[in-house]
């Protein structure tokens, strides 16, 4: 695993205040559905419901330590490269909460997390290219 986040995702309870609170502080963020996306540099930082990104990581209000809310994205240039990532991961003690899998925005990601819960996406999306140094740019947003 190259050593690099592509993306934070915050869940929030709501997506439009979270929206509007960042907007307030001058970003300037792009919505597709239900989501925000923010370029910040390399790095993008994204809205989503906190139960919406709860599911999509696998994970329960219930599970130990519960739901931070928050979730890492480490984006590779492969669906091989997922699998690959995700394996090494729980090789390494991690905690395989979503298998790789097709997802609904036309990519294939896998979810495991930390020693300590923390959240990591593994995905591969054709639709965020990856630079030659692994930066990920949003198509449509400029980097401020």
């Amino acid at each position: 695993m190259e050593q690099r986040v592509s993306l934070i995702t915050l869940g929030v309870g709501d997506v439009r205040r979270a929206r509007a609170f960042y907007e307030r502080l001058g970003w300037q963020g792009q919505e597709v559905e239900e989501t925000v996306f923010f370029q910040t540099g390399g790095i993008v930082l994204v809205l989503w419901g906190r139960d919406k990104l709860a599911r999509d990581c696998g994970i329960t209000e219930g599970q130990a330590g519960g739901f931070s809310g928050v979730a890492l994205a480490h984006n590779v240039r492969s669906k091989a490269a997922v699998d690959d990532v995700i394996a090494a991961a729980e090789r390494a003690g991690a905690t395989v909460t979503r298998p790789p899998a097709e997802t609904f925005y036309g990519g294939y990601a896998g979810v495991f997390t930390d020693l300590d819960g923390h959240a990591w996406e593994i995905a591969h999306n054709p639709g965020f290219p990856l630079a030659a140094d692994g930066s990920i740019t949003v198509p449509g947003l400029s980097n401020p």
